[in-house]
C-alpha cells in the first residue's frame, strides 16, 4: 500500500521537474553579435528558431569589424555572425571563438539604390547631379570594402572619392540615402532587394563570405551551437535566401 501511495507522489515530482525544465529552456536567451546586413532577417530568424527550439534570441547589430573588436575585449555575446570570414578567423586564432564552430553561413551581395531612381548603373554615379554617394566604412564594414574594390576596379574611385559619405554599417549607410543625405548608396542587397534596388555583379570584388562562430566561454554554448546549426540547415537557409543571401 505504501508503494502504491508513493507512486502518485513520484509522478507529481516528475511532472513538476518536467515543467521546470521546460520553463528553463523556454526562458533561455542567447545573445548574438550580428552583422548589420542581417537586421532585416531579425524577426523571421528569431521566430523560426524559437519555434524549433523554444530558445529566444537577442540580436545586437553593427559593423562586423566593430563587433569583432567588442568580442576581442570581452563583450558577453554567445555567437558572432560576421559579414566577413576574416574577422571570424582572426578571433578564432586569438582564442576568442571555439574553433570547431567556425563556419560560413552565406554569401552576401552588393546592391545600388537611390530614392530618385536616377542611378541604375555604376556609371550613372558620374552624372552631374550626383553630389553624395553613401558606402559603409571600408575599414570595418565588409560591404564597404567590397564597394571600394568595385569602384577601384571600374576606375570610378578617384572620380567619386570626394563625394563619399561613410556609414558605420550597412544600415546607417542605407539611411543616408533614404533620408536624402546621399543621392545613392552602395550597400548590402538584403537592405535593397525589396526596394527596387539594383543587384551588382559579384565579379568586381572579393566574395563576401559571411561566417560565424560561438564565443569561447559564453554563457549559452550549446544553445549558440544549436542556432548556428539551425542557420546553416534547411529552415535557416530558406530565410537567408528569401532575404537576398546565397548559400556559401
Amino acid at each position: 500500500m505504501a508503494a502504491q501511495a508513493g507512486l502518485p507522489v513520484r509522478l507529481v515530482v516528475l511532472l513538476i521537474l518536467s515543467v521546470l525544465l521546460s520553463s528553463s529552456a523556454a526562458a533561455q536567451t542567447i545573445t548574438i553579435a550580428a552583422a548589420a546586413d542581417l537586421a532585416p532577417l531579425e524577426t523571421p530568424l528569431r521566430t523560426a528558431f524559437l519555434t524549433a527550439s523554444s530558445i529566444s534570441v537577442r540580436f545586437t547589430f553593427g559593423s562586423s569589424g566593430m563587433l569583432a573588436h567588442q568580442i576581442e575585449n570581452g563583450a558577453p555575446f554567445d555567437l558572432y555572425l560576421s559579414a566577413n570570414e576574416s574577422f571570424v578567423k582572426e578571433l578564432a586564432g586569438h582564442g576568442k571563438l571555439i574553433p570547431d564552430t567556425v563556419q560560413p553561413y552565406a554569401i552576401g551581395r552588393l546592391g545600388l539604390w537611390s530614392s530618385s531612381g536616377s542611378f541604375r548603373t555604376l556609371n550613372d554615379l558620374l552624372k552631374p547631379e550626383m553630389r553624395h554617394l553613401a558606402i559603409p566604412n571600408p575599414r570595418h564594414a565588409p560591404y564597404g570594402a567590397a564597394a571600394e574594390q568595385t569602384l577601384r576596379k571600374l576606375g570610378l574611385w578617384d572620380r567619386l572619392e570626394k563625394k563619399l559619405v561613410l556609414g558605420e554599417n550597412v544600415r546607417q549607410t542605407y539611411e543616408y540615402a533614404r533620408t536624402g543625405n546621399a543621392d545613392a548608396v552602395l550597400t548590402s542587397w538584403t537592405l535593397l532587394f525589396d526596394k527596387g534596388g539594383v543587384l551588382l555583379p559579384d565579379t568586381d570584388h572579393t566574395p563576401i563570405r559571411q561566417s560565424g562562430g560561438v564565443v569561447r566561454g559564453c554563457a549559452n554554448e550549446q544553445a549558440a551551437r544549436a542556432f548556428l546549426a539551425f542557420l546553416v540547415g534547411p529552415e535557416g537557409r530558406r530565410v537567408l535566401t528569401r532575404y537576398g543571401l546565397s548559400p556559401p
